[in-house]
């Protein structure tokens, strides 16, 4: 297993020490080519080597591995057969994606209104979000209802979001250790319009901006729409690699760094306090906006819910942090309720930007969320209890269907980023499909079209039963006589 750096310089090259030190020991123990060049294929798929970087230069990498030339010489061939590197005359050898490993796009139905080709009800399985808890919306609209009639006698024009949930928000960043003003928040419709939002303000297109690798795939739709140019920290399944990350941060100096800290989508891993305040320094260091969402930072199945990344910071060491956040995942994706915390300042010019969209939000959504966040500490827990054991049957259902694959129980968050051991992600996705599953695909959520192609995101949001169905649709797909083939694009989404 390799140490799960990634490596993505300022001029697109990769030094024969630094690919050395991503390879596993076995493969630099005894350097054979086929097991060299399996290795490799690997890092770009898995993200930890860009796309259209250049490999080191044969005798250089022979010389850092311990290798004689001709062994890397037929690794560098292999990968050139397979459509992983191409070569030019006097440029080097670049890595590549071969044919059939194509980008994927937004959304991509369950057949004739979500059933398979056979008739049977489908299984959405690449929407990471519950329904909502059992009672809970009829008891908030209940009890907003009689508050209603009282703010219909205003025009309804709230474009900071409505003051008592501005407030109710502040207050529960205070109470977890984040001192927050009520002028610092601004609501609304949902964490995507607030990422979209920031980006808006603070990117031109041809920006830099740096996102993990993987990151959730809605957020790279934003920057892929805003025309920015991405950069990326690869998570593995050993973290974060803060040493690469630093690299990345001062050598491009990106404009905007967006991070998923807590229960990260799609790998459910959680990084670590000192961590955390590596990347703060780094990024006020070279004056990086730095963007974390917190929306799945409630959802603690394991370990206690961890404080905001930016009550970390010395004191006015956190003024270039925003945080956002929404109700999706605790409460219910239908409720769009969200919100941005940056600086009073931030908050204006991203509420002028807001304005210029849709004026304001929801006044009642806004409303019945007051509620249900006031009742957080109260209704979470049975929330994740619910989920743990959702956790545990979908783990069951792995074991027993695809024993093959493997995967890591993360501390929270609401997937499993299961690992195929073969590069047939999006072929699978297609496959599944027919038999009326919709799955996360790895390529969907890689910075690089292409990448964690041996890679499926699974949540366990569904009911126990459905889990399982699930998971027996996906192994008979898996297991089918016929070889998965390249994928055939077609639109897509998860959430």
């Amino acid at each position: 297993m390799a140490n799960g750096r990634v490596v993505q310089t300022a001029d697109r090259t990769i030094g024969s020490r630094q690919l050395a030190a991503l390879l596993p020991a076995d493969v630099l123990a005894r350097p054979g080519y086929r097991a060299l060049a399996d290795a490799v294929r690997t890092l770009i798929l898995d993200g930890r080597i860009a796309l259209h970087v250049r490999l080191p230069a044969e005798r250089e990498l022979a010389e850092a591995v311990g290798a004689s030339r001709a062994t890397v010489t037929g690794a560098y061939d292999l990968l050139r057969e397979s459509g992983y590197v191409r070569s030019r005359r006097g440029s080097g050898t670049w890595t590549e994606l071969p044919d059939g490993h194509r980008p994927v796009g937004a959304h991509a139905l369950l057949g004739a209104g979500g059933y398979s080709a056979d008739g049977e009800p489908g299984v959405d399985l690449a929407i990471a979000a519950m329904g909502a808890p059992e009672g809970s919306l009829a008891d908030a609209f209940a009890w907003a209802a009689p508050r209603l009639p009282r703010l219909a006698r205003d025009p309804g024009y709230h474009p900071f979001g409505l003051p008592e949930l501005r407030t109710a928000v502040a207050d529960r960043f205070t109470r977890r250790g984040l001192p927050t003003r009520p002028e610092q928040i601004l609501v609304t419709a949902g964490a995507q319009q607030a990422l979209s939002l920031v980006v808006s303000l603070l990117c031109r297109a041809g920006d830099r901006v740096v996102t993990e690798n993987p990151t959730y795939a809605n957020a790279l739709d934003a920057l892929r729409h805003a025309r920015l140019r991405t950069g990326s920290i690869a998570v593995s399944d050993g973290g974060w690699d803060l040493e690469i990350a630093e690299s990345t941060l001062s050598q491009t100096v990106p404009r905007l760094a967006y991070v998923i800290p807590d229960f990260h989508n799609p790998t459910g891993r959680l990084m670590p306090p000192e961590q955390r305040l590596r990347l703060l320094a780094a990024t006020r260091a070279t004056g990086t906006w730095l963007v974390v969402d917190e929306t799945l930072a409630d959802i603690a199945l394991d370990v206690p819910a961890p404080p905001p990344t930016a009550s970390l910071a010395p004191r006015g060491g956190a003024d270039h942090v925003i945080t956002i956040g929404s109700l999706s995942k605790t409460h219910w994706g239908g409720l769009r309720v969200g919100w941005i915390r940056a600086t009073a300042k931030m908050i204006t010019e991203l509420t002028a930007v807001r304005v210029s969209a849709d004026m304001t939000g929801s006044v009642l959504d806004q409303l019945v969320a007051l509620p249900l966040l006031a009742g957080m500490e109260r209704s979470l827990p049975e929330r994740l209890a619910q989920l743990r054991n959702r956790r545990e049957a979908l783990v069951r259902a792995l074991q027993r269907h695809t024993p093959e694959w493997s995967w890591q129980v993360p501390p929270g968050g609401l997937s499993l980023w299961v690992d195929l051991g073969e590069p047939v992600s999006s072929a699978l996705a297609e496959r599944a499909a027919a038999a009326g599953v919709h799955i996360g695909r790895g390529a969907r959520f890689g910075v690089d079209p292409g990448t964690f192609e041996h890679r499926l995101r699974i949540p366990y949001t569904l009911p126990e039963d459905r889990l399982d169905e699930g998971v027996r649709r996906l192994a008979q797909a898996f297991h089918e006589g016929v070889p998965l083939a390249p994928a055939v694009d077609r639109p897509y989404w998860v959430a």
